[in-house]
């Protein structure tokens, strides 16, 4: 383990580029990290730094050492995620990751299960990519479309979120009433995905001209703020659509459009009674069709 000290001391040297930046994120002496790449040096037998009145800069075969570390570093990570969700009691860390737009539905769940177990600590990811469960990256995953295929993942249906083309007032004031016949003569706001897996923003794919997509984001809770602030028409979920009077329905719902939420983990983690008491609260508190009362 020394020599796993060693190289992890000169991986975050190298990673913040200065003695007393790894020792702060290390929390040890600035001459504990000296040593320990002097004795690496030592032991291998090579400069691994470039040393000068900035800080530390690594050498070819700094770099080449370095990149190794950086692989263990993150996988000794995730595997300590992987270990933490197997135990019995609901302490410690648990990686949950969503997409952010469905955070206010979460909330409360989450509130409430903090309130139960006060030693539980949640790291909430929201991130559109798909996070990789077979490497610890997190507990439970919720995603949203199409059912998630990857192997030795456990996928459960979790919600459905019916999703309305709105408009803000401010917008309708400015162009007019909306005609699917006549969709050109409008601005859409949307996301960056070109193969999107919800049915809404497929649907927006097929129908909308490239160039009337006047805003893309890269996540669907800013194409929500953008349909708020009058930039153009998109979709945006019932339990956000009802409860703003700014928002108004363009066109009626289609069913067809509604996206299933899963909840997804992995085989490894399902079973565990930490995993399992988090998903059985998450759908206890979750329910239907997302609007909330």
């Amino acid at each position: 383990m020394e020599a796993w000290d060693e190289v992890r001391t000169a991986y975050h040297v190298a990673r913040l580029g200065t003695v007393s930046g790894a020792a702060d994120y290390l929390s040890v002496h600035h001459a504990t990290v000296i040593r320990h790449i002097d004795a690496l040096e030592g032991r291998l037998g090579v400069r691994l730094f470039h040393r000068h009145a900035r800080g530390y800069t690594p050498t070819e075969a700094g770099k080449d050492l370095l990149a190794t570390a950086a692989e263990t570093e993150a996988r000794f990570s995730q595997l300590a995620s992987r270990i933490s969700g197997r135990g019995d009691s609901l302490t410690g860390e648990l990686v949950l990751t969503a997409l952010g737009f469905i955070t206010p539905l979460l909330m409360p769940a989450l509130a409430e299960l903090q309130g139960i177990h006060p030693d539980l600590r949640i790291r909430l990811v929201t991130d559109e990519r798909v996070f990789r469960m077979e490497q610890g990256e997190a507990h439970i995953a919720i995603r949203a479309g199409t059912a998630p295929s990857e192997p030795d993942n456990v996928v459960q249906p979790f919600m459905t979120i019916n999703s309305h083309l709105c408009a803000s007032r401010a917008y309708l004031e400015k162009h007019g009433r909306f005609d699917v016949a006549q969709m050109q003569s409008h601005r859409f706001v949307g996301t960056t995905q070109t193969d999107p897996r919800a049915p809404f923003l497929r649907w927006m794919q097929d129908h909308v001209p490239q160039d009337q997509m006047v805003l893309r984001a890269s996540d669907y809770a800013t194409v929500i703020e953008a349909v708020r602030a009058g930039i153009g028409i998109g979709f945006v979920p019932e339990f956000i659509a009802m409860k703003d009077d700014n928002l108004i329905d363009v066109m009626p719902p289609l069913s067809d459009l509604a996206a299933t939420i899963w909840l997804v983990t992995h085989v490894d983690l399902h079973r565990s009674p930490k995993v399992q008491r988090v998903l059985a609260h998450l759908k206890a508190r979750v329910k239907g069709s997302a609007v909330p009362s």
